[in-house]
């Protein structure tokens, strides 16, 4: 993970801690879930949207069937 160990990572947290106190941790928390859980929507949303505009492969023999089938009807 990016080269960080589990002691470094420890001290990271520790730091965190002791700069925004307990009382804070959660509220920071839950700013951190929300932040990437609109990313991702925004990411995927973004994603359909390129997806949908995106041509569809055309195959001659489907659309000659297709119009033949209206054609009979």
């Amino acid at each position: 993970m990016f080269g960080i160990g589990s002691t470094e990572l420890l001290v990271i947290l520790f730091i965190i801690l002791l700069v925004f106190g307990s009382k804070k941790l959660p509220e920071l928390a839950q700013g951190l879930g929300r932040g990437i859980r609109e990313f991702k929507k925004a990411t995927n949303d973004i994603q359909e949207e390129l997806d949908i505009n995106k041509p569809l492969p055309k195959n001659s023999s489907q659309t000659e069937d297709s119009t033949e089938e209206t054609k009979k009807d």
